[in-house]
């Protein structure tokens, strides 16, 4: 049910989208010829004529469209009909084009502000983490920590933290052998390294049945997120050297030891590797009794797990009152377009990988999970956001969008005439063509998250 509910919710925002172009058609009392739910692409599902208009649903149901008489080759029309949409003024056809995205963010608006005045309340975005429980064995570093249950975790190695997503990631990351080191610590090893053995050069080959004295092993560099990867706006790319296998070997082998017997395979910078490669001290900070305790470093173990169970609490912002309704409303809107605009960003300059896009299955899925788990208001605050994104989206200018059409009307008016009708056909069969393509491609990592659980 919830996943239908979503696919409802969905299909509302289509339905918005494209009545935005009907309607400021309409408004300029412009011939309208064909009313499509969906895409025609495949079989026609129903279709009816009303007046000068026909309505159609197409199968393919991922998308919309309003047709004008231009659009139909073979209609009889005069060149110079006022019923043809490029006979209109730049400004009707503009207002037109853009109308469309403008019902969708109108959309947005309106659902966020239903759900801040039914509701009562607004996400914030923020949570607080409670220990629950310590659930690790009593041999690992969490018990000499000082945590307690009850503890509220407010810092991670200086970070403020609002959701337990960062405090995962910090501790992933902080791991013992994860097989990445810190450059700047392989060469402070290594300068340790040649100290207490200064025959060797650093790369020579140590000859076997030497020993080779270890310095003291220490933890490595505390692991540092940048805000934008704490709240999830960016992926965190890790920039440590990786170790290979006969490094690891050797990270292994000399593990709570004093000295090494070389075995004739390996250098001081192997060594430096492999001694590097130990583990991250997580630094926390907790509330107790409502003061700020630093608790001692807690050690992650190799699967990267502390051994606590966390209880998050969502904080809410309440929305008691017209006033509150609207400004908190605006605020969401913001932050929410915001992070839209900043996503964008990340995709076309290369920071997303394609392998990361998704689309109408995934969001369906996860749409259906946020209502399942969260409730109604929680998907139809997602399904604002989902609104925001389609009019962004479509307001690029990229041929075969609405920003495309729009850049037309702009190179339309500088020149002060049209582009060839041959020129704009090519130019948007080539980019719808490309937009199908990406349309396949996101399905396909649809489908291939969900077979593999990623979703």
């Amino acid at each position: 049910m919830s996943i239908i509910i979503m696919i409802l919710l969905l299909s509302v925002l289509i339905l918005v989208h494209e009545a935005g172009h009907f309607l400021a058609a309409k408004m300029f009392k412009m011939r309208v010829s064909k009313f499509g739910f969906g895409l025609p692409i495949g079989p026609t599902l129903w279709k009816k004529q009303f007046g000068d208009l026909e309505v159609l649903v197409h199968a393919f149901l991922l998308g919309g469209y309003v047709a004008f008489p231009d659009d139909d080759k073979d209609l009889d029309l005069p060149a110079d009909s006022p019923d043809r949409f490029m006979n209109r003024p730049v400004y009707q056809r503009f207002v037109v084009v853009s109308a469309g995205v403008f019902a969708n963010i109108v959309c947005a608006f309106v659902f966020v502000v239903l759900t801040a005045f039914i509701w009562g309340q607004m996400p914030s975005g923020n949570y607080n983490i409670f220990v629950k429980d310590i659930v690790a064995p009593k041999t690992e570093s969490i018990w000499q920590s000082g945590m307690q249950k009850g503890d509220r975790i407010v810092e991670v190695n200086g970070s403020k933290i609002t959701n337990p997503n960062a405090i995962v990631t910090y501790v992933q990351l902080s791991k013992q052998f994860d097989g990445k080191v810190d450059e700047l610590t392989v060469d402070q090893n290594y300068d340790k390294l040649k100290a207490v053995n200064p025959a060797f050069t650093r790369e020579e080959v140590i000859p076997k049945d030497i020993i080779i004295k270890l310095p003291a092993i220490e933890p490595e560099t505390p692991a540092k997120l940048s805000d934008n990867v704490l709240k999830g706006f960016e992926k965190y790319k890790d920039l440590r050297l990786s170790l290979n296998d006969s490094q690891k070997s050797l990270r292994d082998k000399v593990q709570g030891k004093s000295y090494v017997v070389s075995d004739g395979t390996f250098s001081l910078n192997d060594l430096a590797y492999a001694v590097t490669d130990n583990v991250r001290p997580v630094n926390i900070v907790v509330e107790r009794n409502g003061k700020m305790v630093d608790l001692k470093p807690i050690y992650p173990n190799k699967t990267g797990v502390m051994g606590i169970q966390m209880e998050v609490r969502e904080i809410v912002i309440p929305t008691k009152g017209f006033k509150a309704v609207m400004v908190t409303s605006g605020k969401y809107l913001w932050e929410q377009t915001s992070m839209l605009l900043y996503g964008l960003y990340q995709i076309f300059a290369g920071k997303i990988p394609v392998s990361d896009l998704h689309g109408i299955i995934a969001i369906t899925k996860v749409g259906g999970d946020v209502i399942n788990t969260s409730g109604f208001f929680s998907g139809l605050l997602l399904t604002a956001i989902i609104s925001l994104d389609l009019a962004i989206v479509n307001f690029l200018p990229i041929p075969a969008l609405d920003g495309g059409h729009v850049l037309f009307l702009i190179i339309e008016k500088i020149r002060g005439r049209r582009l060839s009708d041959e020129t704009v056909d090519k130019i948007g069969t080539f980019c719808f063509l490309l937009l199908i393509a990406l349309m396949i491609l996101v399905c396909f990592n649809d489908i291939y998250a969900l077979i593999t659980q990623k979703l």
